[in-house]
């Protein structure tokens, strides 16, 4: 499938600014901060005035560019924006040259009105996301089937369960999905921490370890305690003091919708007595009987409504918010199970005031944890700044990978749609990515989890096949975010939906796809060794077909990235919007081709690109502002 040349083939001679430190002088302001915000505009693009339109107290104000620097190929001009709002939405206003009139928002350039949905946008709140996130690799484990340690013997089978070998196939009657139970524990996760660390990732993410009737956990029965199958509180413990001595970090998850039917909560909210008791209004009950999520018996939905409840979840140092992060519990940082539909039932929707009080209670007592929300759709309505730091990124980077990526006869219904995903080219693609990434700051789209699978999704080596693997972690591994893999994603393991893909790490390393290990670690190498891939902007070049092209820019480095899911026409650069890059060295893939006026971009098959440099052209650099 192809896509007709058009505004891909300009990109380079377009206009640009993205939410990066290239281009935003402070990357956490405050209430009343004065921050610089730079544009960058091609010497072709004919542009003689820039002006920023913010919209303070709701209402349009247009504040004057100037233009402080010219290099051989751009101009760049600074503006200085004020954060009256704790939003500050804006736009360019650029004039000049055959249109005249243009806009420039998160989206690209409009030369009609438009809506403010995809402006830029600055946040000033007190709780910024913790520095370490930045740029971070996570490791998502289910801890049943990641690995059982020599401690695993000693815990008792639960009546729930149905024991299985490390090396049975997974059970997918319906009985089995939830309960069929390998054993996997903690200690397991901190034996095998040296994978981990030889793989090159950052954080260690947890589903849930609570104690629960199931295999996945989600139906939790209690939230003080971490379930004695999985070693308990002491095992983890000692999962994250080993994994802070290597330089890891350590997350948790924890539902806010619901718990499970055997929860202490819940017992008491159903007590037998028939006295009523604080517990019962912690749930949402209709018609004499609760009501559980998505229709599932054995969740019912919390009632966050109900300020005791929140009180004893977020605010009391036993609850499960407080009790497992710092120097307390050892984690650091949450992410929230179902957060998309958390407070909302009907005609009740506290949603956004749930996750702006877990992350001001995480603020004050874990000021260095992060927080991020599942959410499966459209996530942007629900990041305004202040609530999670990031999300999931299911809907604005997953499934347009899929798109791109998957391979017929493959059928990838995603999480339930009554027709498969199309099978789309790069443009269409990048436009869907671009639509996400615009409406959201980019202080949360840097820290929410991209991933190309899950352990509720089917696994990328199934989805795309193995010749296209490689794509898929190319740009997991090189765009902005906190690339997210699933345990055993880096050795092939396969799975064709969610429990499917829930199958036991295999620990013998004959059954390991040590190509596409080395894929993984080469591309986690890269991103690690390069500030432009951890922290550099989003500057699109190139989208066709079977093409993407992007950099990823700071003021002392440039990566190229080049993704090509199959053999295509050559994508050739004008060199001259490339500065310096005839001095750069490869990080992945195999070089460019160089001349005097173009750079060429080369696929004979399925392939990733990395080519970094330091970039020559000078730019521009921020006003020193200290404070308001």
């Amino acid at each position: 499938m192809t896509d007709a040349p058009t505004r891909q083939q300009t990109w380079l001679s377009q206009p640009h600014h993205d939410g990066s430190g290239r281009y935003v002088s402070n990357q956490a302001p405050r209430l009343g901060d004065r921050v610089d915000v730079l544009l960058r505009v091609p010497l072709e693009a004919e542009v003689d005035a820039v002006h920023v339109r913010t919209a303070p107290d709701g209402e349009a104000t247009f504040t004057v560019a100037k233009r402080v620097r010219t290099t051989a190929t751009d101009d760049w001009w600074r503006a200085t924006l004020t954060c009256h709002n704790p939003v500050t939405t804006y736009r360019f206003l650029l004039t000049g040259g055959p249109t005249k009139y243009q806009w420039l928002n998160g989206t690209g350039l409009h030369t009609r009105d438009l809506p403010d949905a995809s402006d830029f946008r600055l946040v000033a709140h007190d709780s910024p996301p913790p520095a370490w996130a930045l740029g971070s690799v996570v490791y998502q484990i289910f801890p049943d089937r990641f690995a059982r340690s020599r401690r695993a013997d000693r815990y008792e089978t639960p009546d729930w369960a149905i024991p299985a070998a490390w090396t049975d196939p997974v059970d997918l009657s319906p009985k089995g999905v939830a309960h069929q139970f390998y054993g996997g524990d903690l200690d397991g996760v901190t034996e095998h921490l040296d994978h981990l660390e030889s793989l090159g990732v950052d954080v260690v993410y947890l589903t849930p370890f609570f104690p629960a009737r199931s295999n996945h956990r989600y139906d939790a029965s209690s939230f003080e305690q971490i379930d004695p199958l999985l070693g308990g509180a002491p095992a983890l413990r000692r999962l994250t003091s080993s994994a802070h001595e290597r330089g890891l970090k350590v997350m948790g998850d924890f539902t806010t919708n619901h718990t499970g039917d055997a929860h202490e909560w819940f017992l008491a909210a159903s007590g037998p007595d028939g006295k009523r008791r604080p517990e019962r209004d912690y749930y949402i009950w209709e018609d004499g009987s609760y009501v559980a999520w998505l229709g599932v018996p054995s969740l019912p939905k919390l009632n966050h409504l109900n300020a005791a409840l929140r009180q004893r979840i977020f605010e009391h140092p036993q609850g499960v918010v407080r009790k497992w992060l710092g120097r307390s519990g050892g984690l650091d940082g949450w992410r929230v199970d179902v957060a998309n539909m958390t407070g909302r039932w009907r005609d009740t929707d506290v949603n956004h005031d749930v996750a702006r009080q877990m992350r001001n209670v995480m603020a004050r007592v874990a000021p260095d944890a992060l927080l991020v929300g599942e959410h499966f759709h459209d996530y942007t309505p629900d990041m305004p700044g202040d609530g999670w730091h990031g999300v999931m990124n299911y809907a604005g980077f997953c499934k347009p990978a899929w798109t791109w990526l998957r391979e017929d006869p493959k059928d990838p219904r995603f999480l339930g749609a009554p027709v498969p995903l199309p099978h789309l080219g790069a443009a269409a693609v990048v436009d869907t990515m671009r639509d996400f990434t615009s409406r959201i700051a980019w202080q949360s789209l840097v820290h929410s989890f991209n991933l190309v699978g899950s352990h509720d999704v089917p696994r990328i080596r199934t989805l795309v096949g193995p010749d296209s693997v490689e794509a898929a972690a190319g740009l997991l591994f090189t765009f902005p975010s906190m690339p997210m893999l699933t345990y055993g994603d880096e050795i092939g393991m396969e799975g064709t939906f969610g429990e499917d893909g829930r199958r036991p790490m295999p620990w013998d390393e004959s059954d390991w796809d040590t190509d596409t290990l080395a894929v993984y670690r080469g591309l986690i190498a890269a991103r690690k060794g390069s500030v432009a891939l951890r922290r550099g902007g989003l500057r699109w070049v190139h989208a066709e077909g079977d093409a993407i092209v992007f950099l990823r820019e700071t003021e002392q480095e440039v990566a190229l990235v080049h993704v090509a899911r199959d053999a295509h026409a050559p994508v050739v650069l004008p060199a001259h919007h490339l500065a310096g890059i005839e001095n750069g060295a490869p990080a992945y893939g195999p070089g460019p081709e160089i001349g005097a006026g173009a750079v060429t971009l080369g696929a004979d098959s399925a392939l990733v690109r990395i080519w970094i440099w330091k970039p020559t052209d000078g730019g521009a650099r921020h006003a020193r502002r200290r404070g308001r």
